[in-house]
């Protein structure tokens, strides 16, 4: 039985961090696009850049974050570790990131319906703002602080 929990916790390991690396891909990718999105000039590349943007989110981030959500929760269920205190350290960055993802959103409509206020120098900066996150994230989980 506790061969089959294991090969069954590495498999759902598997593919939470398959689903980590895609939300995290478009995590980083979006705002990049945002800053050449509000930085050019040309009409065409402004719907060009709107396709883009929609795409990104909608077919990879989205589904990508549910699945990393999904299987994370399957693993912190089988491993029990709901109460651990450095787990509730990550949970503050998921937090922060799921925060994150759903700014992005907001920014991609306003984007999209010509109504950003937000320039492509505040999208460089806050571009930086997940590394920070998946820091604590992946010091919690790997090196388990507390």
């Amino acid at each position: 039985m506790i061969d089959f929990l294991t090969e069954y916790m590495l498999w759902i390991k598997a593919f939470h961090v398959m689903g980590v690396i895609s939300w995290m891909a478009g995590i980083f990718y979006l705002p990049r696009l945002f800053v050449y999105h509000q930085e050019t000039q040309n009409p065409a590349l402004w719907e060009q850049f709107k396709v883009m943007e929609r795409k990104l989110y909608k077919i990879i981030m989205q589904p990508a974050m549910h699945f990393s959500l999904i299987t994370g929760i399957l693993l912190a269920t089988i491993q029990d570790v709901w109460t651990v205190p450095w787990f509730h350290l990550k949970l503050t960055g998921l937090f922060f990131l799921f925060a994150y993802h759903f700014f992005l959103d907001y920014c991609r409509k306003q984007l999209e319906q010509e109504k950003c206020q937000f320039s492509g120098r505040f999208f460089r900066i806050i571009n930086e703002i997940p590394v920070l996150i998946m820091a604590v994230i992946v010091i919690s989980v790997i090196v388990k602080p507390f």
